[in-house]
């Protein structure tokens, strides 16, 4: 590419002589008062390059603008017993956690929400490994992804556009790298109809002493970008894509999503950890949203301060590329370090090694400024705390909702009930065959979830689990967890649900809760009532982190969730980290022997608002969601982990979505085994009818199976620790599933009827 002359760029000289200039500021996504901002701040108006820098780093993707307010609880409330195992918390790529016997454990959740409906499958595959690079740089080997989906009405034809394309991208992304999906989950919902939710997670695994932090220190340390070539696809996405929506009013020029080739971050992967085993590198970082933009400013900013970059080194695969829009390009699969001079030709080695191509960018001074030169000419200079660390912070107007009174006033409690077996029988039938409830094998099929032969649980189990030391089989679980529904009617309550449920899912794997990371998904920051809505959630999940004393190690926040003026659910999404010592003691959702028996563990109330029940059964929203008593959740994680310790426990499942009904078939046909249940004499304990008892959602609730041999042990445990007991069932040899005095039913109806929402809609199951 020739250079371009003086005439042609925005040079900084150029950018003070012109300050009449009009820029395209807005169609880039700044506001006017945030212009004027970065005018004061530069002394001069922005040259072309540092306004495509400023937009990208001050979009609320980027800079957290309108929740860096809010988000600081979960760094002020921690005790000493959260941070005792914490090496990295937020502010980081990623979150990494001590796990024992000098390992330790990276992981984060984020999302990719906009470019997934735009274009499906590039945007879900970029946001698996957007998330993979995020924790190749704190030095971890990636061993696991997760992903939790949120789509429109299943019957909406747009809808299938956009499963497909989702589930395709993941799972083309992750199968390829070589990494086993544990778990996750999937909903539809019309709400989420024009903004589906595709929230990616990995996890990796590193020794203590191969921790590294991304900046830029020492002066005369080489910056070096190397892996895929820039491209223009993603250009804006971080700007425009997270940072407005999808209304008329919107931005009309929308951004190419990004495009993702697996084989060269695989590559990627081998390259950086080698690099890091060498110790060839001070740092790395991710090339995510932003790009170069992000890069080299965040380097800078948690370095020395000062780096001088000549842009035109960038290895290009489109050579009409502007200047900007490189600097604002998101291609995937790029990766920035900072290499000292003595050991460049070590770094050289490896990269050609791996076929990575490589370019010497700059390096790090003592200027206290970014400085990027474009053939010559100074196209950026500024103060790099400006860009990706001192963005604007917004106090934006809260409110009340207006309407949320008379949601919460119209309570399931009016709904009809059952009043016949026949008629419970077809309503446990019609939770079992919903969208919601159903078996995802479908998805979950297309998924490799056993990959690198550490998986120790995934699918349909309450969580994943990962081995990380093959000596000693220590490991690893991990859980998402989300109910928009709750959150709609009390987002503090239905954060602290989310987090609850999570907590509990990796509770019945054996694991102990150690640490949270979240994706919290809303509309618009701009709306009063939304931004009431985040704040509300993000304080119920810091309160009941402060309860459970477990750390939030970082996430992710994703606004502009909307269609016109009519936002989504509130769906704050919350991963827990669990660890366990051995996987060997890994406790399976489903029992697998004859003879058990089975146990539900904690009290059922009252408590069908919200509940799939009132939405399936009566298309109803409405009332207070469940009370969560996260006390009791922590009596219960820590029964369940000594029981697993005793070996008394054969199997664990919570109860959550669909209640008691739903949670004792899919235990059933986890492993094809039947059972026989009577619930008499809980009716009496608990004080509620038949539907109440099979449709609840309490919380603190988990069905065990306890081999008979161990009920005495089992039922001591219990009293011991004060927390009620009931026996409820046996499991049995026929294929069938008896629920006395109510219905019975083989387990190949009951999987029928499980398996065909997902497979009439999108084909026909694959690898079934």
């Amino acid at each position: 590419m020739s250079s371009p002359t003086s005439a042609t760029v925005d040079t900084v000289t150029n950018a003070a002589a012109t300050p009449e200039r009009e820029q395209p500021y807005a169609a880039l996504g700044l506001k006017p008062d945030e212009y004027a901002s970065i005018r004061e701040i530069l002394g001069r108006r922005p040259t072309s390059g540092e306004l495509a820098m400023y937009s990208v780093m001050w979009s609320e993707h980027c800079s957290y603008k309108s929740s860096k307010p809010y988000l600081r609880q979960f760094g002020t409330k921690t005790t000493e017993k959260m941070r005792k195992n914490l090496m990295v918390g937020m502010g980081e790529n990623a979150g990494v956690v001590d796990v024992g016997n000098g390992w330790a454990v990276t992981f984060k959740i984020e999302s990719h929400n906009h470019p997934s409906y735009i274009e499906p499958f590039q945007g879900a595959a970029t946001g698996v490994g957007g998330i993979v690079r995020d924790i190749i740089s704190m030095g971890a080997r990636p061993v696991a992804v997760m992903d939790a989906l949120r789509f429109g009405d299943i019957d909406d034809p747009d809808t299938a556009r956009v499963v497909h394309g989702v589930v395709s991208g993941i799972s083309f992304y992750g199968n390829c790298l070589g990494l086993p999906n544990i778990g996750g989950e999937t909903y539809f919902d019309s709400v989420y109809q024009a903004n589906p939710l595709v929230n990616a997670l990995a996890v990796g695994v590193l020794r203590h002493e191969d921790l590294h932090l991304a900046n830029a220190r020492g002066v005369g340390n080489k910056v070096v970008l190397f892996g895929a070539r820039t491209g223009g696809d993603g250009i804006g996405g971080a700007s425009i894509l997270a940072s407005d929506s999808f209304s008329a009013g919107g931005p009309t020029k929308r951004p190419a999503v990004q495009v993702g080739d697996p084989f060269a971050e695989k590559v990627l992967i081998e390259c950086c950890l080698e690099l890091f085993q060498q110790e060839l590198v001070e740092g790395i970082q991710d090339l995510g949203a932003a790009g170069i933009s992000c890069a080299t400013s965040e380097l800078a900013s948690n370095g020395d301060g000062g780096m001088f970059i000549e842009l035109e080194r960038v290895l290009l695969r489109d050579p009409t590329l502007t200047a900007e829009e490189i600097l604002m390009s998101e291609s995937q699969e790029r990766m920035m370090a900072i290499v000292t001079p003595e050991k460049l030709d070590g770094f050289m080695k490896v990269v050609e090694k791996w076929d990575v191509e490589t370019s010497v960018l700059g390096e790090v001074t003592d200027t206290g400024r970014l400085i990027i030169n474009w053939h010559g000419e100074e196209i950026v200079n500024v103060e790099p705390r400006t860009v990706a660390v001192d963005g604007p912070v917004y106090d934006r107007p809260v409110a009340y909702p207006t309407w949320i009174d008379a949601l919460n006033a119209n309570s399931a409690s009016t709904l009809a009930r059952p009043t016949s077996a026949d008629e419970l029988k077809d309503q446990v039938f019609r939770l079992l065959g919903s969208p919601n409830l159903a078996d995802k094998r479908w998805i979950t099929n297309q998924y490799d979830t056993y990959v690198l032969g550490n998986t120790a649980l995934s699918f349909p189990d309450d969580g994943g689990m990962v081995r990380v030391d093959e000596e000693s089989g220590l490991g690893f679980a991990v859980a998402t967890d989300a109910n928009g529904r709750y959150c709609q009617l009390d987002p503090y309550q239905g954060a602290r649900l989310a987090l609850a449920e999570a907590f509990r899912n990796v509770a019945v794997t054996g694991a102990t809760p150690v640490a949270v990371s979240d994706c919290l998904n809303f509309g618009s920051p701009e709306n009063p009532e939304v931004m009431w809505q985040f704040s509300r959630a993000v304080e119920g999940i810091a309160d009941g982190c402060m309860e459970l004393e477990i750390p939030v190690t970082g996430g992710n926040v994703s606004f502009y969730n909307q269609t016109g003026d009519v936002p989504i659910h509130p769906t704050p999404v919350v991963a827990v980290l669990g660890v366990i010592d051995d996987v060997a003691k890994r406790i399976p959702s489903g029992w697998q022997d004859e003879g058990n028996n089975i146990y539900l563990l904690g009290t059922t109330r009252e408590e069908l608002d919200g509940s799939a029940w009132a939405e399936v059964i009566h298309d109803h929203l409405g009332g207070h969601p469940p009370v969560v008593d996260l006390a009791q959740e922590q009596k219960l994680a820590d029964l369940i982990r000594f029981g697993n310790e005793q070996n008394i426990i054969s199997s664990a499942h919570d109860l959550a979505d669909g209640g008691l009904g739903q949670a004792l078939i899919e235990s059933a046909l986890r492993f094809g085994v039947g059972a026989r249940i009577w619930l008499g004499e809980l009716l009496e304990r608990d004080g509620v009818d038949l539907a109440t008892a099979l449709f609840s959602e309490s919380t603190g609730r988990v069905i065990v199976s306890v081999p008979r041999e161990d009920d005495v042990r089992f039922a001591g445990l219990c009293e011991g620790r004060g927390y009620p007991m009931l026996r409820i069932g046996v499991t049995d040899s026929r294929d069938t599933f008896e629920l006395q005095d109510v219905f019975t039913s083989s387990l190949d109806e009951l999987r029928e009827i499980h398996r065909s929402p997902l497979t009439s809609r999108f084909g026909a199951t694959i690898g079934a």
